[in-house]
């Protein structure tokens, strides 16, 4: 996890030391957390392949009820990011770990749409927080320049549990049948552990602020601080935003819908990755390690994209360019009829699809501090992830109706591009460059 090796010669040996310690000190315990949530959201693609049958749903119901995880995110959002700006990263990231993963094994004993509506939105609730509360808690340790190669680093971390989530769901599957249970509920009940053990660990391991790091040497600690304070008061100097402006601002809501977009994308494949794999011809032994197959190629385009945005400062364009990867891809989809091929589309769109979120955050991350900070981050958050019940619901409705996953897949490939409209509307801020610089 060396991130200031492909910086500029000449980089302060005490900066260099500092950045590696804290980026191998923290985001190892960040990636844990966010691989334990994605392990859910890639278990009710996986769950969907038998559990749509098993119960009766259709995949419009089943897309509905997916999608309802986010408007129980949506209530508790804001909330909970300005309770975690209070109490600290530690205890309430390691409170949202535990309740989440109560909650995701309980997914298992669902019986009918509502208990499964129910259910969703109970998940929402309380994983809501954690992944603005992260972005949040990036800005409390690592300056403007290095903070995307972290995030394209955390958010790895959902690509590698979407990568070896559905081969270990598939194995899970296999459990049909004990203690009379299906596979489907052995794969919820299981899985929902890890994030249980992880919250545990979290609040062990985790750091607040730089000040409270005795890992760090006292001349790491101040350097630390003296260059986020640095930062911090570059940016009140150009614009500071209020709690108020969080709400209200045009650029705000512009990076909102921009998040929203990318969502109707990113959740609409996530769930129905594995039953679109499934449609190619794939037998259910296999579907698990074909539908891995996109997520090790994104893996590396966001890494890559994640180092190259950083090297450069450039923000707006790298957002773009993964937006018309995804959209590419899941627009080619429609004129494809070899399965081979069609999986080579869905790798390309993928690959596109996850490389946004990264890039994306290092934007509202320039631009708000403080308060402003806590409540506009998870604005965003918030409201974009409704995006993700969108998403599922439309390819649901799509695929019921017409029968095709392509025209489906169709419907999501506007989504990204409504995104890359959004981020050129926002337009060029000289602080994510100037602060990058600095």
């Amino acid at each position: 996890m060396d991130a200031t090796a492909p910086m500029v010669r000449g980089v302060d040996p005490l900066e260099k030391e500092t950045i590696r310690k804290v980026g191998w000190r923290l985001i190892p315990i960040l990636m844990l957390g966010y691989f334990c949530a994605y392990l859910d959201r890639s278990n009710v693609g996986m769950a969907a392949t038998t559990m749509v049958k098993d119960l009766g749903f259709t995949n419009a119901v089943f897309g509905f009820g997916a999608g309802l995880f986010f408007w129980g995110y949506f209530l508790a959002e804001i909330p909970s990011n300005l309770v975690l700006s209070k109490v600290g990263a530690r205890r309430w990231i390691a409170r949202i770990l535990i309740t989440w993963g109560i909650i995701a094994s309980l997914t298992g004993f669902v019986w009918s749409e509502a208990s499964f509506y129910w259910n969703r939105v109970f998940l929402g609730l309380g994983e809501a927080g954690f992944y603005p509360g992260v972005v949040l808690y990036l800005t409390w340790w690592f300056p403007s320049q290095y903070r995307t190669r972290f995030m394209s680093m955390f958010q790895s971390a959902s690509v590698i549990s979407l990568f070896i989530g559905p081969p270990i769901g598939g194995l899970l599957m296999y459990m049909d049948g004990i203690a009379g249970l299906h596979g489907w509920q052995w794969l919820y009940i299981v899985e929902g552990l890890p994030p249980i053990i992880t919250g545990f660990i979290t609040y062990k391991l985790l750091t607040d602020r730089p000040k409270d790091a005795m890992w760090l040497r006292p001349e790491q600690r101040t350097w630390l601080q003296e260059r986020l304070d640095s930062e911090h008061a570059a940016k009140e100097a150009i614009r500071k935003y209020s709690l108020r402006d969080s709400f209200c601002d045009k650029k705000i809501w512009l990076l909102t819908l921009a998040y929203f977009g990318q969502n109707v994308s990113g959740y609409g494949l996530v769930f129905f990755l594995p039953l679109i794999v499934k449609g190619l011809g794939v037998s259910q032994d296999w579907v698990g390690v074909v539908s891995a197959l996109p997520y090790l190629c994104s893996f590396v385009v966001m890494i890559a994209l994640g180092y190259h945005s950083d090297l450069t400062g450039e923000r707006t364009w790298h957002v773009v360019f993964s937006c018309a990867l995804c959209a590419a891809g899941l627009g080619a989809c429609i004129f494809i009829s070899d399965p081979y091929i069609t999986m080579v589309a869905i790798c390309i769109a993928v690959s596109g699809q996850k490389s946004i979120a990264p890039l994306f955050w290092s934007i509202p991350s320039a631009m708000l501090t403080g308060v402003a900070a806590a409540s506009g981050l998870a604005m965003i958050n918030a409201i974009g992830n409704l995006g993700g019940s969108l998403g599922p619901t439309v390819y649901g409705i799509v695929k019921d109706v017409t029968g095709s996953s392509s025209l489906g897949l169709l419907c999501l490939a506007a989504a990204p591009v409504v995104t890359a409209l959004c981020m050129i509307a926002v337009g060029h801020d000289r602080r994510l460059e100037g602060i990058a610089r600095r």
